[in-house]
């Protein structure tokens, strides 16, 4: 995985809070702790890291709420370059050991680690987000109906282009992208089954730096301006910022993903060109999980997903444009409606 400078991100300091793991000789049981009172979450962050204004940022304000509610000081790890999923669970372990629980991985990528290490520490409490193949006592599955806000969003795509012509961009070509692209074309074709649509995934692999690459976002995305989209939605992580420049450089509009990123302070100079964001309460379910813990000592264990529903997904409004656009609000509150009654049945690939 190539990492790169973060876009318009300069004040985002992550270094410092890295936790530098060495090999350690022995991972028996044994030394596993877990048992006494926690001293906060352990948070691990996914590709791209903290400041991407997106998945692992909205992990990060989870994380924040619970060490002011609960009163403790958790920890936040920064992946590294090249890593393994040997350096991953080595991470994991060394937050556990250290008293930390629980222990969360911030995107799929932690699976096989989180399986590896959870079994290690059957006192602790593990979390991976966006993941519910880890099936264990000590394992909660925080996972995502990401086609629904992501039909809402093509919807809102629909509404709002003038060219009858739009973009969908992915960070990786992977099942879980294309829930995002299934929802979003779905949503589109609602409002008009003839609508020309863009799509593209950055890269086949995580390593390849499809989440990570503001470069490769906002190349792919002027190559679809370039083509005529005038309405772009990125599922791409830390790549979508770049995704963001270009449209706001071109002055089309772009759909953000998983945080508000209308409201994201490093995006500020974007911030007239985001329509809205296909968000997913990512924030509430590590303070959820961390309540459960650290709060009431009944650890949410099995698979949790958010929906339309029960306010897993969502679509931002901070946007006035957005916001104050009564036929856009009209035609997304039916669709809500639909999804949530089970007369529109949202595809995932």
């Amino acid at each position: 995985m190539r990492r790169v400078s973060r876009i318009a991100a300069a004040g985002v300091a992550t270094a410092a809070l890295a936790i530098t793991v060495s090999a350690c000789g022995s991972s028996s049981t044994s030394s596993a702790g877990g048992g006494g009172k926690s001293k906060g979450v352990g948070l691990a962050y996914d590709i791209g890291g903290k400041g991407d204004q997106s998945f692992n940022d909205a992990a990060y304000a989870g994380f924040q709420k619970a060490e002011k509610d609960f009163g403790v000081t958790g920890r936040d790890v920064e992946p590294q370059d090249g890593e393994t999923d040997a350096d991953k669970a080595q991470r994991l372990e060394t937050l556990a050991k250290a008293g930390y629980n629980p222990v969360i991985g911030v995107g799929f990528v932690y699976a096989p680690a989180v399986k590896e290490v959870a079994a290690k520490f059957p006192k602790v409490t593990f979390g991976i987000i966006d993941d519910n193949e880890i099936h264990a006592k000590n394992v909660t599955d925080m996972v995502f109906h990401e086609e629904e806000s992501s039909y809402l969003a093509g919807v809102a795509a629909a509404k709002t282009t003038k060219k009858n012509h739009i973009g969908f961009i992915g960070g990786v070509d992977i099942p879980l992208i294309h829930k995002f692209e299934a929802g979003f074309v779905q949503g589109a074709q609602s409002v008009n089954p003839k609508i020309k649509i863009e799509t593209q995934f950055l890269t086949q692999t995580p390593q390849e730096g499809g989440f990570a690459s503001p470069d490769k976002g906002e190349s792919a995305a002027n190559g679809q301006i370039d083509a005529g989209a005038d309405v772009i939605y990125h599922a791409a992580g830390l790549s979508g910022q770049g995704v963001i420049k270009a449209a706001a450089t071109h002055k089309v509009w772009a759909i953000g993903v998983d945080s508000d990123q209308y409201s994201q302070s490093a995006l500020a100079s974007y911030k007239n060109y985001i329509l809205t964001s296909a968000m997913k309460n990512v924030s509430g379910s590590v303070y959820d999980l961390a309540k459960s813990v650290i709060q009431d000592k009944k650890p949410l264990t099995g698979e949790i997903r958010g929906s339309l529903s029960n306010g897993g997904v969502s679509l931002a409004d901070s946007n006035p444009v957005f916001k104050n656009n009564a036929a856009l609000q009209a035609a997304l509150k039916k669709a809500e409606q639909g999804i949530k009654d089970g007369s529109i049945k949202v595809k995932t690939s």
